[in-house]
């Protein structure tokens, strides 16, 4: 899809999209609950119906009305085909949780996705005597996960971390997890700690790096409403940053989403040229690095992870910054923004099938114009954003589909 933007200011309100990461953690929750759960504020990104696609292969009923979901779940009646298209969390969220009965299971996704890093899953495996197979485009694991001590990187994913998490309360006996320093993206990891406790789980955090998990545990359904999404709300609060005005709406000020840092960063771009570090907000760097190209440059530090994304995104930013006229240099753990007079791209951007990248770039069109090249990614997470910049008064034409 080629999407075309015209230069303009925005102006008016925007409703934040619904967290993916809070609503993954609550849809998989209530999956894993005795029980109907009510999941109130669900948005068909692809990421979305990629885990509501695999929590009906762990067993669970789906039933979706608008924006609410009904979940019946606790039967753990495994299938054996986990459907996860590109979502990184739903594929590590969900493989501890299909070893918890001894049935053969295989995960699909991208190309993309099955490139991403999941030795951390393929350790534990192998040490219990796990059947875990990568090859042809797909994961096949066949086995049963036991509960015990478990001992994690901590500065690959905190997704890995998120599965387990999910997965070992249900065994019986007592589980320790500890993580090895650095510590990335711990809050993450809050959230999901936050979303397990309203579901009944208890999980006792011994000292920063340690938890301490009882087994025989049964989570329990509850109503649930997903929180707005601080994440995607960071593209649209930028526009507000360029000169617009731009109301955001439906976020809550003490979530434990951690991209909601964007708010004390964005004043620090626009005064002068930070240096900042992203361990815990790899989500935000393309908006930052956006900014920082708008405004006095940025330098941004513990950004060798991003190369592990959707895309290699600090060098596919610095690909498409270039065309803006700006410069940028990417180290193996940092990045550097020179800021300075964008340009009008002389050639489309291109997405590099990553919706954040198209995203961030998309800001920047709305002050120079310009045309983004493969801007349907924005799929995989917030389906209705190029209609949000038309009701916020930004000129877009669209060639090619994409959902409402």
């Amino acid at each position: 899809m080629r999407v075309e933007i015209k230069a303009g200011t925005a102006q008016g309100t925007a409703q934040a999209p619904p967290s993916k990461s809070d609503a993954h953690r609550a849809l998989i929750a209530a999956a894993l609950a005795e029980g109907k759960s009510i999941i109130r504020g669900i948005a068909p990104s692809e990421d979305i119906l990629a885990t509501l696609d695999c929590i009906r292969a762990l067993g669970a009923k789906v039933e979706i009305a608008g924006n609410v979901a009904t979940v019946t779940g606790g039967a753990l009646e495994v299938q054996n085909v986990f459907p996860c298209r590109e979502s990184g969390s739903t594929l590590r969220f969900l493989l501890p949780l299909a070893l918890l009965r001894n049935t053969p299971c295989v995960f699909f996704g991208s190309q993309r996705l099955l490139e991403r890093p999941m030795e951390i899953y393929e350790s534990i495996c192998c040490a219990q005597g796990i059947n875990f197979t990568r090859q042809n485009g797909k994961i096949e694991v066949c086995g049963r996960l036991a509960s015990g001590d478990y001992f994690l990187r901590g500065d690959l994913s905190s997704q890995f971390i998120t599965g387990l998490l999910f997965a070992l309360p249900l065994l019986q006996g007592e589980s320790r997890l500890g993580v090895e320093p650095p510590f990335v993206s711990r809050p993450y990891v809050e959230m999901t700690l936050d979303t397990l406790e309203k579901f009944g789980i208890r999980i006792a955090q011994v000292d920063p790096l340690t938890f301490a998990i009882p087994g025989n545990q049964k989570y329990c359904p509850i109503d649930y409403s997903v929180e707005g999404d601080w994440s995607n709300a960071a593209f649209y609060e930028a526009l507000h940053l360029l000169g617009g005005n731009v109301l955001i709406t439906g976020l809550q000020p003490d979530s434990k989403q951690g991209d909601r840092v964007y708010r004390t960063l964005f004043p620090q771009i626009e005064s002068g040229c930070p240096t900042i570090d992203i361990a815990d907000c790899p989500d935000l760097a393309p908006i930052l690095m956006a900014m920082g190209a708008a405004f006095h440059g940025i330098v941004l530090k513990n950004t060798a992870r991003l190369k592990i994304k959707e895309s290699d995104r600090g060098v596919a930013m610095a690909e498409e910054l270039a065309k803006f006229g700006v410069a940028c240099r990417v180290d193996g753990n940092s990045i550097t923004v020179c800021g300075g007079e964008l340009k009008k791209p002389r050639q489309p951007i291109c997405g590099h099938n990553d919706h954040r990248i198209v995203m961030a770039c998309a800001t920047l069109l709305t002050r120079t114009g310009g045309a983004i090249e493969g801007a349907e990614t924005v799929d995989k997470s917030n389906p209705t954003y190029f209609y949000d910049l038309q009701k916020l008064g930004i000129g877009v034409e669209i060639y090619g589909t994409v959902n409402r």
